[in-house]
């Protein structure tokens, strides 16, 4: 018969005893937890907190129609503000057009618009007059029609050629001359720029006869006699 020894009895202390116990307890929980608890392929909408779900402004989970009704809301909105950026935009090109077309027309005006022939006076006493007088008005020499036409009559009447030859001056060699029968002298001294140079033309004499009374006499209109 064959000699062998067989093992001795392994003595578990009565603490070993209660650790082994836990630890098979805490393994079987670990099991069955893993066992219930779904996977996440499972888990649906349902299984997820309350405090997540979308809910509606009465503070009621959303359904279906909620939503389709909020996706309507959110398209007219979208439309509303699309179609208000279109009315703006419009408007704005139409006052962009507006003011070009304003633009054109203005220039077209100005282009258009042709250079104020100057004025024609008659080639006579009244013409004469109504001429100097123009000129006088511009170069702020005082004087009236009444009061050049009345000197003119009595000094020339109205003879733009008219010659004193036997007054003192005429003595002294300066015949006075024209419609106010101006001496030379006189004409140069206060001769009205823009008017020809010649002592007989009317425009010239007048002018420079109401600028010399204006200096000496404060108008024209207050000369009645020999000046």
């Amino acid at each position: 018969m064959p000699n062998f020894t067989l093992p001795r009895p392994v003595r578990i202390s009565r603490g070993q005893k209660v650790s082994a116990a836990l630890v098979a307890t805490a393994s079987c929980a670990a099991a069955l937890a893993f066992t219930a608890a779904p996977s996440n392929a499972q888990t649906t909408a349902a299984d997820a907190p309350a405090a997540v779900k979308p809910v509606s402004a009465n503070g009621l989970p959303l359904t279906a129609k909620d939503r389709a009704d909020d996706g309507k809301k959110a398209q007219a909105a979208a439309s509303s503000v699309t179609a208000a950026h279109l009315k703006v935009t419009a408007v704005e090109k139409q006052g962009h057009a507006a003011e070009q077309a304003a633009n054109r027309s203005v220039e077209r005006k100005a282009i258009a618009k042709p250079k104020a022939a100057p004025k024609r006076y008659a080639n006579n006493l009244d013409g004469w007059i109504r001429e100097s007088l123009s000129i006088m008005k511009d170069k702020g020499i005082p004087g009236s029609y009444e009061g050049l036409h009345r000197n003119i009559m009595r000094e020339s009447a109205g003879d733009p050629n008219a010659v004193n030859d036997w007054d003192i001056n005429a003595i002294n060699g300066v015949p006075s001359k024209g419609l106010l029968q101006v001496i030379q002298p006189t004409f140069d001294t206060y001769h009205v720029a823009g008017t020809p140079k010649k002592l007989t033309d009317p425009i010239a004499n007048i002018t420079a006869a109401a600028n010399y009374a204006a200096h000496r006499y404060g108008s024209i209109d207050n000369v009645n006699s020999a000046y």
